[in-house]
């Protein structure tokens, strides 16, 4: 499955590349390669500990946010740290202010999503960064706290007064994964 997800997208490189604008001869491939294999670990990590509050009769508490949502914040800063990166998760429904668009660019990559539901993941650079975006889509036991707004837990309602991050579908895009790579010096 994860290599699987590779080749789709090393294809999905290749035939947005022209549209992104990347330039393979800047890119260090393999510390993208390490980028895309971090962060699919990292959704898998969220997928995981997500599912097991799948047939829970119990509304999901603090605690559960704690055992369940915090360890994939903790990891992404564990990742960035590690490699000299930034990692963010970005959503246009968020739930925590430290997870909107913070600029223009990462706008426009969740438009893409957005608009394009079968992109799994892109990249594109600048002369400061290789920018890696990878699409994370609502599963069912993500429902427990981002369904109907009316059934959002209390811990949600009471701790979130501007949640935005309710009302997902299955399968609907709820945020991204943004990996910041920032542009080594030629020759480094």
């Amino acid at each position: 499955c994860f290599m699987r997800g590779l080749m789709v997208l090393a294809l999905l490189l290749g035939l947005l590349g022209g549209w992104f604008q990347p330039a393979w001869a800047m890119v260090n491939p393999t510390e993208l390669g390490e980028a895309v294999t971090a962060i699919e670990q990292l959704d898998q990590m969220r997928v995981g500990l997500a599912s097991t509050l799948e047939g829970r009769a119990q509304e999901p508490t603090l605690e559960t946010f704690q055992q369940v949502c915090a360890p994939v914040g903790r990891r992404s800063k564990e990742i960035g740290q590690t490699h000299g990166w930034q990692v963010r998760q970005v959503a246009l429904k968020y739930r925590n202010p430290n997870h909107r668009p913070q600029n223009t660019r990462e706008e426009q990559a969740l438009a893409e999503f957005q608009e394009h539901p079968d992109v799994q993941a892109f990249w594109q650079q600048d002369d400061q960064a290789v920018y890696y975006f990878r699409r994370i889509d609502v599963q069912t036991s993500c429902l427990a706290c981002h369904g109907p707004k009316e059934a959002r837990p209390a811990f949600v309602k009471n701790n979130y007064p501007q949640d935005l991050a309710y009302d997902f579908r299955v399968g609907d895009l709820r945020g991204m994964y943004e990996v910041v790579i920032p542009q080594k010096p030629a020759g480094s």
